[in-house]
C-alpha cells in the first residue's frame, strides 16, 4: 500500500500530520510553512547573528550529541520499521508522524530514502563550520526480560553496525552512538565491542524499547558502562515521536538514579522537558521538576548530565526554557543537541513565540526563519544561542560537547 501513494497523497498526509502536532502545542497561531521544501543548504550565506552565535565556541569541540538516523532499510542498512510507520491503513497517526521525519530529513521516494538521508545530512553537514560534527543514534530493538528481541514491539530498529559505518565513512563531521537494549544476554560483549569501535555514548528510549532502568538487569550493564566511562543518553519524560513498548513510566528521570549509584554518566534527553511522572511520595508532578530536584542533589552532580534538544519545540513550556536559561548552576552539566531531524519538522518550532514570550529580540526572526528553510542544524543552534532570559543565555560551554564524550 505504501508504494501505491503518490507524492501528492504523501504531501497531503504531512499536511494533516503538521496539522495534528499542532493541536498539541503550546499555541496554535498561523505558521507560515509546513511542508520541508529541502533547499540547498549552500544558497544562504552566514548573517550577523549565526557569526554572533559563533563567537566564544571552537567549532572543532561543536558535537551536536543527538541525532537520529532516518531511513527504510532500502538499502544494506538493515534498518527496520513497523507497520505502525509504514501502513497508512492500520495506523494512520503513526505512519503519518514518519512521514513527517522523512519530509525533515528529505529522504524522498521509497527505494532511495536509506541513501537520500546520508545524502542530504552530508550536505548539511559540509556547510557547518570545519570540525563540527553531529553524533549519530543506532536503535535497538524491543527485548524481554527472558533476553530474546520482541520483533512485534520493536517501533524502529537502527543496528548499530550501520550507524557506526556512516562515522567511519565520515570521520570528519560524524561520531556514533550505539543502542544496547540492557536486557540482552550479550549486552555486555555488544556494549565492550561498541566501544572498541568508537561509540561515543549508548542510546536509550526506554518506554519505547522497553527498558526499565532501575530493574536489577540492567546492574551487568552499568558496571560495564561505568568501568568503560561510557555515558548513557536516556529520554526523560513523555515520548510523542515514536510507538513501541510504550511503558510510559519507564522515562521517568528517577529510575536513572540506579545506574548512577553505580558510577554511570547518566545525560536525560531533552532535560525531561514534557509530560509528568510520579514522584517518591507517589504524586504525579512534571517529569522536569523532577530532572529539576535530580540536578539540584548534590550526590548526582558528578554522574547527572542534560541535553537541550527538543526544549525549543511548540509543545515544551516556555517556563522550561526560562528555567534552563537562569539556572546558571547547571550550565557546565547541560549538553548541546538539535534532535534532529524534528529540527526539520518546519510547524514544531517557531521562532516568533520566543519573540512573544520575551526570549528573543524581534530582529532575529528573519536571520532564523532563512536558516529554518535551508539548514535545520544552524538553525536550531542560531535559535538556542539567541535566546536570553533575565540577562541570562546559554553558556558557551553547553555548545562544546566534544571533551564530555572522548573519554
Amino acid at each position: 500500500m505504501t508504494e501505491l501513494l503518490t507524492n501528492q497523497s504523501r504531501r497531503n498526509f504531512l499536511k494533516l500530520s503538521a496539522t495534528g502536532l499542532l493541536m498539541h502545542s503550546r499555541s496554535v497561531s498561523a505558521f507560515p510553512k509546513i511542508i520541508n521544501e529541502c533547499l540547498d543548504p549552500r544558497l544562504i550565506s552566514t548573517s550577523k547573528l549565526e557569526e554572533n552565535a559563533w563567537q566564544g565556541i571552537n567549532p572543532e569541540n561543536w558535537w551536536d550529541c543527538h541525532a537520529h538516523i532516518v531511513g527504510s532499510g532500502d538499502s544494506d542498512s538493515g534498518i527496520t520499521l513497523s507497520s505502525d510507520l509504514s501502513d497508512p491503513l492500520l495506523h494512520p497517526i503513526q505512519y503519518i508522524q514518519h512521514l513527517a521525519y522523512e519530509n525533515a530529513a528529505c529522504t524522498g521516494n521509497s527505494g532511495e530514502q536509506d541513501i537520500a538521508f546520508v545524502s542530504r545530512l552530508m550536505a548539511l553537514m559540509e556547510v557547518m563550520p570545519k570540525g563540527a560534527k553531529a553524533m549519530l543514534y543506532a536503535f535497538d530493538k524491543v527485548h524481554g526480560a527472558n533476553g530474546d528481541a520482541d520483533h512485534i514491539n520493536t517501533a524502529f530498529f537502527v543496528p548499530n553496525e550501520y550507524a557506526q559505518s556512516l562515522a567511519q565513512r565520515y570521520p570528519e563531521r560524524l561520531e556514533w552512538v550505539a543502542s544496547i537494549h540492557p536486557y540482552r544476554k550479550d549486552c555486555v560483549a555488544k556494549l565492550e565491542k561498541a566501544v572498541e569501535q568508537g561509540a561515543k555514548a549508548i542510546k536509550w528510549l526506554p518506554s519505547v524499547m522497553g527498558i526499565d532502568p532501575s530493574s536489577p538487569l540492567c546492574k551487568d550493564f552499568y558496571r560495564t558502562a561505568a568501568k568503560l566511562n561510557i555515558p548513557i543518553i536516556s529520554h526523560g519524560g513523555e515520548e510523542k515521536a515514536l510507538h513501541g513498548a510504550n511503558q510510559a513510566i519507564y522515562s521517568n528521570p528517577l529510575r536513572l538514579r540506579h545506574a548512577m549509584d553505580e558510577g554511570v554518566r547518566v545525560v536525560v534527553a531533552h532535560c525531561a522537558s514534557i509530560g509528568n511522572d510520579i514522584n517518591d511520595q507517589g504524586k504525579q508532578v512534571r517529569s522536569f521538576d523532577l530532572f529539576s530536584a535530580m540536578m539540584e542533589d548534590k550526590q548526582w552532580q558528578q554522574h547527572l548530565y542534560g541535553d537541550i534538544s527538543a526544549i525549543v519545540l511548540r509543545n515544551r513550556e516556555i517556563e522550561v526554557v526560562k528555567t534552563l536559561l537562569t539556572q546558571t548552576a547547571w550550565h557546565n552539566r547541560l549538553l548541546y543537541g538539535s534532535d534532529y531531524p524534528l529540527t526539520g519538522v518546519l510547524p514544531l518550532i517557531s521562532a516568533k513565540s520566543f519573540v512573544d514570550s520575551g526570549l528573543l529580540e524581534t530582529n532575529a526572526i528573519e536571520p532564523l526563519m532563512t536558516l529554518q528553510s535551508h539548514h535545520p542544524f544552524r538553525f536550531d543552534f542560531v535559535l538556542k544561542r539567541s535566546l536570553k532570559w533575565q540577562g541570562q543565555s546559554f553558556a558557551n560551554s553547553i555548545f562544546e560537547t566534544k571533551a564530555f564524550f572522548n573519554r
